[in-house]
């Protein structure tokens, strides 16, 4: 990390950026000899800005739960372990983390009614502008949110998924009180990016922090969709594994 000079004038905030290269940096294991990240003064002359811009960066890294400010040493590394999760032929949120933490919990943070649009339609093999039930959920482990998903189902087959998943919290569990006793994960795309307002505030991130972006599409065991989902996972808490 030594000598990276920030880009000025693009529109991100330098302390954002310097946070961005600090966060790879301690998820590289670049600190691993001591546990500290480097003073304030060393990187603020790695940087070229003055320490109030390196504190904006730490304390947004220490919002995060990344570092933590020891008094009389400097700014520590936090060793969380992330959470694997299995990217296999039958994905479930619960199943894939449940033996790694003491409890999970899936909310429903809103529900409501969409007609699919071109993309939707495509995904779940139905015409456009047929009704969708949408789902909008909050997973966490252990108490700490760890993902945040969109979910589209066919209405006319899942007409009231949103009330049976408010009381189970479960997926699978709606699934089969609706006659989908077992589905499985047909594809996956996963990509990187920024965390919006959305993940700022339900996954608890700072500006600045990354997200994995998971989106799934899952079939009943006739192979006819069931479920198009795009899941943001925050990237310090979780990581992929797939499973052949």
């Amino acid at each position: 990390m030594a000598g990276q000079r920030i880009q000025r004038q693009t529109g991100v905030a330098l302390w954002r950026q310097i946070a961005d290269r600090i966060r790879t940096s301690i998820n590289h294991g670049d600190f691993d000899e001591n546990g500290m990240v480097p003073p304030e003064t060393t990187l603020a002359l790695q940087f070229g800005v003055n320490r109030h811009t390196i504190r904006s960066a730490l304390a947004a890294l220490a919002q995060e739960g990344i570092v933590r400010a020891v008094q009389g040493r400097g700014t520590l590394i936090e060793r969380k372990e992330r959470l694997s999760f299995p990217i296999s032929r039958r994905t479930r949120f619960s199943q894939g983390i449940g033996d790694q933490v003491r409890e999970t919990r899936s909310m429903l943070l809103a529900s409501g009614e969409d007609v699919a649009s071109s993309e939707l339609a495509k995904q779940l093999r139905i015409e456009p502008g047929a009704p969708l039930i949408r789902l909008e959920t909050l997973g966490h482990a252990d108490h700490r949110p760890v993902s945040r998903a969109t979910s589209w189902f066919p209405a006319d087959r899942f007409g009231n998924i949103a009330e049976i998943y408010r009381v189970t919290g479960s997926i699978t569990k709606a699934f089969k009180e609706l006659g989908v006793a077992d589905y499985v994960r047909v594809v996956t795309e996963i990509t990187a990016t920024h965390a919006d307002e959305g993940d700022l505030t339900d996954l608890q991130l700072s500006p600045g922090a990354i997200v994995l972006v998971a989106q799934a599409l899952n079939a009943d065991l006739d192979n006819v969709p069931v479920q198009y989902s795009i899941s943001r996972f925050a990237a310090d808490r979780v990581r992929f594994t797939v499973e052949n």
